[in-house]
C-alpha cells in the first residue's frame, strides 16, 4: 500500500511509544495513577479514623466499620484485625481479607527507644488481663502487642495508655513506626553517646503530625550511641550510629535504605557525622525525602530502601543537604565492630552510677499480662522503677543495688525469665505466627518455644552465640535473612508427600559482625516435626568442623551443601 497523507503509516511500520508512567514521587509530579492504598490515603488521613472508631465503630460494633477504615486507616493507631481461628496456612494467599478477618484486632502499643516505667508496665498488664485475654507480646521493635482486642474496649484502653504517657498513635500503617533506641541509653558504662534527647524530640516532631502521616509505606528508625550496635541499625529506614569523630567528639554516624521482608537490604552509610541536637533535623529531613520522592505507584517498591537503591548514598545526601538542610553535612567515620557477639543486654551488667542492669529472656517475646504486672512490682522492689524493652524480644530493669541483683535474679527465675539463660533460650526469636497473624502460614511461637526445650536437651554444653529466627512467612518480622539460622515458614512436602507446615532454612546471616544475609541451600526445607533434629544435626557439624574461634555464620558459609544439608 503507498503512503498517503489520510495513510502515512503505510510509508513505515509503526514504532509503539511507550511512556513511563512515572513511580509516583509528589516530587517529580507524579500523582496518578493511584493504588488503592494511595487512594484511601488520599480520600481521609489515616489520623482521622480516631474520632470515628470513638464516636461511631466503638458504639456500633465491628460490622459497622468502613472498610477502608477496617483494613486500612485503622493501622494508623496500631489497630490490625486478626486471623480467624481454624483457617490454616495453605488458605492464606487464597482466601479475600474478609474471609481471614476475625472481629478481633491487634493493638499494638508503641514504646519508643524501649523505655517504661513500672507505672505504665503495670498499666499495659491490666489492660492485656482486663481486655486481651491475657496477650502482651514483646515485639523486636520494642514494642508490646495485644490480641483479642474488642472495637467496643478501644477508647477505655486509649484512656488509660495515655494517662500514663503511652500511645498506639501510628504504631502501623504508612507512618514513622516506633523509633528503636538502646535500652541502656544513659546509663551504660560504656556508651558512646546517650541518643534518648534525640529520640524524643523525633517523637515530638513527627508522630501524630499530619505533614508527616502519610508515607508511600512505613518507615522505621533507630537511634542508638552504644558500641554494641544494639538496634539493628543496618536493616532500618534510617539509622543513626553512635561514633568517636575525631575533631568535634561523640555523635551520630548516618545509615539509610534498610529492610528486610522479601527484598532484603543492608542500609548504607551517608558518610556523615550528626551532634546530637542536630538528629532531629537530619531525621526530618530522610522523612521528608520518602514522603516527595518515594515510589508510590507499586506498594511493593514503596519502601526507602529502593530510592536509596537507586539513587546511591552519594546522590542521597546531597538532596538531603540541599533540599532539605539547605547546609552541608560533615564527613565523619564508620562505627566500630562491636566486641561483644550478644547485643541484647541479657545477663547482670554494672551501669556507670555503679548499680545494676539485668536483662532477662522471656521464651520468644512471649509473656502475659499478669507476668508484666509481676516485673513491674519486682522492679519497683529491686530498682527505681524504670525497665526497658530491646530489639531482640528482652527486657532489663535498671538501677539494681548491688545486694538486689540475686534476689532479683531468683525472683526472675521464678517466672521463667531468667537472668542467665542458654544460648537456645537467649537466641531464638518467633514472629506472631499463624496464631493471630492473617499473612502467616505457619505457626512459630509455640514452636520456638518447644525447639528451645529439645534443643536444651540434646546440647547441653552448647554456648556458642548464636540466632535462630522463626518467620511464619516471607515478610521476615523475625528477621531471619540476619540470623545464624533462619526459618521461613511455609508449606513442605513430608516424607510420604504430602503437605505439612514447615521451613525454607537460612543460614549464616548476621548483623554488627559482618553483616549480610543468609545463605539459602537449594531445595533445603525441614518440616515443623522434624526441625529439632535438623538443628541438633547441623549445630553438631559445625562443632565438629569449625576452625579456633569460628563464628557459626563464617561456617556456615564455607561449608559444603552436604554438611549444612
Amino acid at each position: 500500500m503507498a503512503a498517503t497523507p489520510q495513510n502515512p503509516a503505510a510509508a513505515t511500520p509503526r514504532r509503539k511509544v511507550s511512556r513511563h508512567r512515572g513511580e509516583g514521587q509528589w516530587a517529580a509530579g507524579h500523582f496518578t495513577p493511584l493504588n488503592g492504598n494511595e487512594q484511601f490515603k488520599k480520600d481521609d488521613d489515616g489520623l482521622n479514623v480516631r474520632t470515628r472508631i470513638e464516636t461511631i465503630y466503638s458504639k456500633r460494633g465491628f460490622d459497622s466499620i468502613d472498610p477502608n477504615d477496617l483494613r486500612g486507616r485503622m493501622r494508623w493507631w496500631g489497630l490490625y484485625t486478626q486471623r480467624k481461628p481454624g483457617i490454616d496456612g495453605g488458605k492464606t494467599a487464597i482466601l479475600e481479607p474478609e474471609e481471614l478477618d476475625d472481629k478481633f484486632f491487634m493493638l499494638r502499643v508503641r514504646i519508643d527507644g524501649g523505655r517504661l516505667t513500672t507505672e505504665q508496665l503495670r498499666v499495659i498488664g491490666e489492660i492485656s488481663q482486663e481486655f486481651a485475654r491475657g496477650t502482651a507480646d514483646i515485639t523486636d521493635r520494642q514494642n508490646v502487642q495485644y490480641h483479642w482486642i474488642r472495637i467496643e474496649d478501644v477508647p477505655e484502653i486509649w484512656n488509660r495508655l495515655e494517662a500514663v504517657g503511652l500511645s498506639t498513635t501510628e504504631a502501623c500503617g504508612d507512618t514513622p513506626r516506633t523509633i528503636l533506641g538502646s535500652p541502656v541509653a544513659g546509663i551504660a558504662e560504656d556508651e558512646i553517646i546517650d541518643g534518648t534527647p534525640a529520640i524524643e524530640e523525633i517523637h515530638r516532631r513527627i508522630v501524630g503530625n499530619p505533614a508527616f502521616s502519610n508515607l508511600p509505606r512505613k518507615f522505621k528508625t533507630a537511634v542508638s550511641g552504644s558500641p554494641l550496635l544494639d538496634v539493628a541499625h543496618e536493616i532500618n529506614d534510617v539509622a543513626f550510629v553512635g561514633v568517636h569523630h575525631p575533631e568535634h567528639g561523640p555523635g551520630f554516624d548516618v545509615w539509610v535504605g534498610g529492610g528486610l521482608s522479601t527484598n532484603p537490604k543492608i542500609g548504607v552509610r551517608l558518610g556523615a557525622w550528626v551532634p546530637l541536637d542536630e538528629v532531629p533535623a537530619v531525621h526530618e529531613g530522610v522523612v521528608s525525602i520518602f514522603r516527595d520522592y518515594g515510589y508510590r505507584r507499586l506498594r511493593n517498591r514503596a519502601r526507602l530502601k529502593f530510592l536509596v537503591a537507586d539513587w546511591g548514598p552519594e546522590k542521597f545526601r546531597q538532596v538531603l543537604e540541599d533540599e532539605y538542610l539547605q547546609r552541608k553535612l560533615a564527613d565523619g567515620p564508620a562505627p566500630e565492630q562491636p566486641v561483644d557477639r550478644w547485643r541484647d543486654h541479657v545477663g547482670v551488667h554494672r551501669q556507670k552510677d555503679g548499680r545494676f542492669y539485668i536483662g532477662f529472656a522471656p521464651r520468644v517475646g512471649r509473656v502475659d499480662g499478669a507476668t508484666l504486672t509481676k516485673i513491674a512490682e519486682l522492679a519497683e522492689a529491686h530498682g527505681s522503677g524504670r525497665v526497658r524493652t530491646t530489639v531482640e524480644q528482652k527486657m532489663i530493669v535498671l538501677d539494681v543495688e548491688e545486694a538486689q541483683v540475686e534476689s532479683l535474679v531468683e525472683a526472675l527465675e521464678a517466672l521463667d525469665l531468667t537472668a542467665r539463660p542458654s544460648a537456645f533460650r537467649r537466641g531464638t526469636m518467633a514472629c506472631t505466627g499463624i496464631e493471630y497473624c492473617k499473612l502467616a502460614i505457619v505457626e512459630t511461637k509455640q514452636r520456638g518455644s518447644a525447639l528451645i526445650d529439645e534443643l536444651e536437651r540434646r546440647l547441653p554444653e552448647f554456648d556458642e552465640p548464636l540466632t535462630i529466627n522463626i518467620n511464619g512467612c516471607p515478610n521476615a518480622c523475625a528477621r531471619i535473612q540476619v540470623a545464624d539460622i533462619g526459618l521461613k515458614g511455609q508449606l513442605v512436602l513430608d516424607d510420604r508427600g504430602e503437605q505439612v507446615e514447615g521451613y525454607q532454612v537460612h543460614l549464616g546471616g548476621a548483623l554488627g559482625l559482618e553483616a549480610g544475609f543468609g545463605r539459602k541451600v537449594r531445595g533445603l526445607k525441614v518440616t515443623s516435626d522434624e526441625l529439632p533434629d535438623y538443628v541438633e544435626r547441623l549445630l553438631k557439624r559445625f562443632q565438629d568442623e569449625r576452625e579456633d574461634g569460628e563464628r557459626f555464620a563464617a561456617w556456615a558459609s564455607r561449608a559444603s551443601e552436604e554438611a549444612l544439608s
